[in-house]
Formats: structure tokens, C-alpha cells, sequence
């Protein structure tokens, strides 16, 4: 069969499964995308709520190196699809991009609706087809596809099928793991999908919790073993999130899952020396409240102090008995003892997966043949900054060609 002879089923329609069906179209093949939700894109349009970070600007050895154990793997796929590519795509839809400070690269509406509604005009111009609200639930006997849809039960026959339907964060949105027991009943071997890019518990004191609930910890340094990243965190009522805490989740997750437990440490003044902290540190207090000391002294925020004072009465110490030199050094190094790792549902993403090795070089399942894979589905994981995304869109083409590649054969 030719791909011009084919029917293929992508199920799955977010960055990935588009991307696959693009592939597909462009193809000659015939293309039905399938999603249980009403509508495309869902946790698409979600990321871009505060700005869609579709990928990274870095050098693409340092880009590589974001995947970590699953570079060798993502390398072909990110090199053939890789962020100029992504650019010059957007592009092409009419969603220029452009650099921001941090490297990031941003479409200029800043947003993901636009795009998204571009990609879908071109798609339905290219004679893809859509079916929502149709749940995919496995094979039946004769090896066709099972939905449930509000009709009813409905089989689909198709040549091939690209599966991208996301790993298990954010479920209201569509992707809640609900492939796994379906796959794994396949003898496919699947690493446990975990929180990635999440936020943790701490056992705050409810004075702090009912005070600093919600607030910014800002121009901080975290930092964990020999792990150490700028930006900023937000304290939650059971725990802490943000940027700096998303960049080393890995890490702590995994400390956690060994040990059961793991303490980061905040530095609340990482551009201030700890012997120039203790100097300011040293002067006299007179009649001020220590609070308004420390905030004139050492330009630490009200949380910041707040959460000094949680980290001494952890310790069964006080502050105001500290020595300049013990101070300084606390602010330099607060520890954060976390409990546990938020839920899954709660995560930007998800580690875990189906297992690289289970799949040929154009990410088909070696014991499904004429089933391919993309995305989030996938057993790899990276930080925030534009690598997820960018990884999915390049999966997601990879597994279009896959599917065209076995097609032809």
C-alpha cells in the first residue's frame, strides 16, 4: 500500500498529533485526527496563556543537552525538526517569532490561539479530517481502533496510527495517562509516569502559609547538590513552585523517591557576598523591629524574612539571636525541607514512559507494527524554556515520516 492509498488515524491533536498529521497530509495520505475533547489544542492554548514559549534560541549542542538521558534518542528527530525549523514554521503561518531576553523564543502575538488557528485552516486545506470527542479505547480483535464517542461505541480501520496523547498532566485538558493500561496490555513496556516541571510540599507553619500564601520569592538562587539556578518561586499553601524550582524538579524528584526527602537551599541575596552581608549586618539595630531592620539592612523582601524565620524555628533557633555572620549565612543558604512531590494533575509535564527501546528508528512500536508514537507519550522529560514543545512538534514529524517511510515500504 502507498500513502496515497491509506487512511491514517492520529489520535491525539495537540502539537505532536498535528504535527504527525501535517507530516502525513503533506504525504498524500488520507488523515482523520481523533481527540476525546471538543476541540484541538487544548493544553496547547493553556501554555500560551502567559506567553507561548514555543522553543529555545541556545546553540543546539547546549539545546540537546536539556533531554538528558533521552538525547541520544530525541537527536535525529530535534535535528530534523530543529528550532530554526519551528521558527521558520510559525513563520510561514503568519506567526512571526522573536527572541526574548532570557533566549526564549515567543510568537510576536505572544499567544497560542492564532497560531492555532492558522495551523488548523492549513490542515483542513491539506483534507485532514477531525473527530472530537471520540476516546480512544484500544484495538478489538480484528485489530481496528475502538472509540467510545456519545453515540456510542465506534470501530475505525486504518492503515496506520500515530498515537500522541500526551502524558498525564493537566487531565481536565485531555492528556490523563488513560493509554497506559491499553498499551501496557500490548506487552509494551512503560516507565511510571511521574510529576516533571513540578511544584513540591512543605510542611509550612500556618503563620507563614496564611501570610505568604500566593507570594513571590524573587532574584533568588536555588540550589541542590551541585545544582544551582537563578529565578524566582512561589510559595503555594502546601508547598512551593516556579521557574527555579521547575529547572531542578528532576533532581529533587528523584531525591525524594530515594530518600523521602530532600532539602534545596535559597539563597535570598545570591549577588551579595555572605562577609558583605554579615557587614550590613553588623551595624546597629537601635529601636527598629528586627523586620524592618533586616529589610533596610540586607533589602530583604517581607516573605524573604518570613521565611528566614521559618527556616530558624525549624532549627529550635531565633533570629534575633543569631550573630551577623550566622545571619548573613542563613540568608545566603535558607534550607527548604520538602515533603513530597505535588501531584501529577498539578505538573507543567510528565517524566516516564513508553521505553525508548521499544521503538524502531522512526518511533514505530516494534511489536505493533504500523503504530507510531510522538510527544509526551514518549519516556523523556525537560525543563521549561521551550524544549517541551519543541520536542513534541519534532516527535510528532518524526512519526509522520515513520508512518509515510512504512507505507511506502
Amino acid at each position: 500500500m502507498t500513502a496515497s492509498e491509506a487512511s491514517i488515524a492520529v489520535i491525539g491533536a495537540g502539537p505532536a498529533g498535528l504535527m504527525a498529521a501535517e507530516v502525513l497530509a503533506r504525504g498524500g495520505a488520507g488523515v482523520t485526527v481523533y481527540d476525546a475533547m471538543p476541540s484541538a489544542g487544548r493544553k496547547f492554548l493553556m501554555a500560551g496563556r502567559g506567553g507561548l514559549n514555543l522553543t529555545h534560541s541556545e546553540p543546539l549542542p547546549n539545546f540537546r543537552a536539556r533531554y538528558r538521558e533521552a538525547m541520544p534518542q530525541l537527536k535525529p528527530a530535534i535535528e530534523a525538526f530543529p528550532p530554526d525549523a519551528l521558527r521558520a514554521w510559525s513563520a510561514a503561518l503568519g506567526q512571526p517569532t522573536f527572541v526574548g531576553s532570557s533566549g526564549r523564543v515567543f510568537p510576536e502575538a505572544f499567544k497560542a490561539s492564532p497560531l492555532l488557528r492558522a495551523w488548523l485552516r492549513r490542515l483542513d486545506g491539506a483534507g485532514v479530517t477531525f473527530a472530537f470527542r471520540h476516546r480512544w479505547t484500544g484495538w478489538d480483535a480484528e485489530g481496528r481502533l475502538q472509540f467510545q464517542t456519545a453515540e456510542g461505541a465506534r470501530v475505525v480501520e486504518a492503515s496506520a496510527a500515530v498515537l500522541a496523547l500526551g502524558g498525564a498532566s493537566w487531565p481536565r485538558l485531555g492528556s490523563d495517562g488513560g493509554w497506559v493500561e491499553l498499551l501496557a496490555a500490548k506487552g509494551v513496556k512503560i516507565a511510571p509516569l511521574r510529576p516533571a516541571n513540578s511544584g513540591f510540599t512543605v510542611a509550612w507553619s500556618d503563620v507563614f502559609r496564611d501570610r505568604f500564601e500566593g507570594q513571590p520569592l524573587k532574584g533568588i538562587a536555588l540550589s541542590f547538590g551541585p545544582n544551582s539556578v537563578r529565578g524566582e518561586a512561589i510559595v503555594t499553601r502546601d508547598g512551593i513552585e516556579g521557574g527555579a524550582v521547575y529547572a531542578l524538579s528532576a533532581e529533587l524528584r528523584e531525591a525524594l523517591l530515594r530518600d523521602g526527602h530532600a532539602t534545596p537551599h535559597i539563597s535570598l541575596r545570591p549577588d551579595v557576598g555572605s562577609g558583605e552581608l554579615a557587614a550590613k549586618l553588623s551595624v546597629p539595630k537601635g529601636k527598629q523591629s528586627l523586620s524592618n531592620f533586616l529589610r533596610k539592612a540586607a533589602g530583604l523582601s517581607p516573605i524573604a524574612i518570613g521565611l528566614l524565620q521559618e527556616a530558624a524555628k525549624a532549627a529550635g533557633a531565633a533570629l534575633a539571636s543569631m550573630t551577623p555572620a550566622d545571619l548573613a549565612r542563613l540568608i545566603d543558604a535558607v534550607p527548604i525541607r520538602l515533603a513530597g512531590v505535588a501531584p501529577v494533575a498539578r505538573a507543567i509535564s510528565t517524566a516516564g514512559g513508553i521505553a525508548f527501546d521499544e521503538l524502531d528508528g522512526d518511533f514505530m512500536i516494534r511489536r505493533l507494527p504500523g503504530v507510531f508514537v510522538a510527544g509526551e507519550m514518549l519516556d523523556w522529560e525537560a525543563p521549561t524554556g521551550g524544549y517541551l514543545l519543541q520536542a513534541s512538534f519534532a516527535t510528532g514529524a518524526a512519526a509522520g515520516r515513520g508512518a509515510l517511510k512504512w507505507l511506502n515500504a
